[in-house]
Formats: C-alpha cells, sequence, structure tokens
C-alpha cells in the first residue's frame, strides 16, 4: 500500500454476509490518491458485494468503511449520498444502457435527462469523452444494439468518466471481451487513468489486463479478509 497522504478509501474489519459459502472479509484495504490496485480473489457477486460497500449502496454487518474522510455510515439523506456518489466512476456490465438511444443520448443521462435534443453544452461534452474512451462521431451517432463487446465496454467507461470521478471502480472489465479486444481496452483505460491522475481499484481475474494497466495486485484471502501483495503475482492467475 501506498505510505503518505491519508487513504480516500479505508476499509477496516469488515464483514458482510451475502448468498455464499461464507461472507465477505476485508481486514484492512486502503486506496491512496492517483492509486491503481487489481484485486484478485473476487467472483461477480463478491465484487458486486464490494463495489456497493465502497460506495455506500450498503453497509456492513461488521466493521467500517470510510471512503472521502468520512463513513459511508454516517450518510443521512438521499442527496448526500449522490453527491458521494458522483466521486466514484463505476465501470461494471451493471451499468444499464438503452438500446433505444442512440450512443450519444447513453452517453448524455448522467448529465441529463433532456436527450432529445440534447444541449450544445451537453453534446460537447459527451463528444469529448467519447474521443477520450475511442468512440467514433459514427459509433456516438449510432445504436447501442449495433455496438461490438469491445464498443459496448468504451461506452461504459465513458459513462463511468462522465462526472470526472476521483476513483474507478471496475467490475471484472474484459470479461466479455476476447485476448485482443481486451488489450485494447486496457490500453484505454491505462492512458485515461494515468491522464486524469485518478485513483483505480481494479477486480479482475485477467492478469494482462492487470499488467496494462500498471496496477499492484492484491490476493484476498478470503477466510481472513487479509490482501496479499506480491512482484510474482502471476501464479495467482491461471
Amino acid at each position: 500500500m501506498s505510505a503518505g497522504d491519508d487513504p480516500i478509501v479505508h476499509v477496516v474489519d469488515v464483514v458482510k454476509e451475502y448468498q455464499a459459502l461464507r461472507p465477505l472479509r476485508i481486514r484492512d484495504f486502503r486506496v491512496h490518491r492517483g492509486q491503481r490496485l487489481a484485486l484478485h480473489g473476487f467472483d461477480k457477486t463478491a465484487a458486486e458485494v464490494f463495489v456497493n460497500m465502497l460506495t455506500g449502496s450498503s453497509l456492513p454487518d461488521q466493521g467500517q468503511v470510510r471512503v472521502f474522510d468520512r463513513a459511508t455510515s454516517d450518510i443521512a439523506t438521499s442527496d448526500d449520498w449522490l453527491t458521494l456518489l458522483r466521486r466514484f466512476g463505476l465501470l461494471s456490465e451493471r451499468t444499464v444502457l438503452i438500446e433505444q438511444l442512440t450512443v450519444e443520448q447513453n452517453l448524455a443521462i448522467p448529465h441529463t435527462l433532456t436527450l432529445n435534443p440534447l444541449a450544445d453544452e451537453i453534446r460537447v461534452q459527451v463528444h469529448a469523452v467519447g474521443l477520450e474512451v475511442g468512440l467514433t462521431p459514427e459509433i456516438l451517432a449510432g445504436s447501442i444494439a449495433g455496438l461490438d463487446a469491445l464498443q459496448v465496454e468504451r461506452v461504459r467507461l465513458g459513462r463511468a468518466l462522465a462526472l470526472r470521478p476521483d476513483l474507478l471502480l471496475a467490475e471484472h472489465p474484459t470479461a466479455t471481451l476476447d485476448a485482443a479486444a481486451a488489450k485494447a481496452f486496457a490500453a484505454t483505460v491505462s492512458a485515461i487513468v494515468s491522464r486524469r491522475g485518478m485513483a483505480a481499484v481494479y477486480l479482475t481475474a485477467d492478469p494482462e489486463f492487470a499488467n496494462v494497466v500498471g496496477a499492484e495486485v492484491l490476493k484476498l484471502k478470503p477466510a481472513t479478509g487479509e490482501f496479499t501483495s506480491s512482484s510474482g503475482w502471476r501464479r495467482w492467475f491461471g
């Protein structure tokens, strides 16, 4: 873990029951500003449970989750929670994309619900983030239904970045991609995270993705909730 400034995420002695043989346990997990971590040992459901706790969407049964200098248990109102949520970029297949809308309109949803027509200032923002994630004007003008798997992930990434978050949380971002597409997507994510100076947490079982994004790899020990880190991380995969 990084030293220096206070962590923007600090999870301590957390236990969360969910539909699994054992609860999710996290002994001590920290993320510092600008840090990039790849977490191994979370299946799809566990990743969702973990991300929901980090964003304050759910609370742990035991322990404490602190994000951006406050405990998630202290969030008292929906407005307060939405303000906090804006600081996270959520990259997940749980992000709903509406096939009846264009790519451009889907990318505009974090900014406005007035989608037809889009205001000029919103269109400028959408096209800027579209270019950043690798979507051409032709793709932006087209339907979600016509996209391939890589393009869909680029749209989800654009949605995650729309409000300029401080921390990117990615749940198995290459699970639907073949090797070539996963490598291309990893290169895009890595460049954006570096350029924006964001922190990032990638829950992934893809060693090549973790390598390309330059993340430190931590392996969760489910029985104890402890993380281990090693330069020999490749042995944890495969």
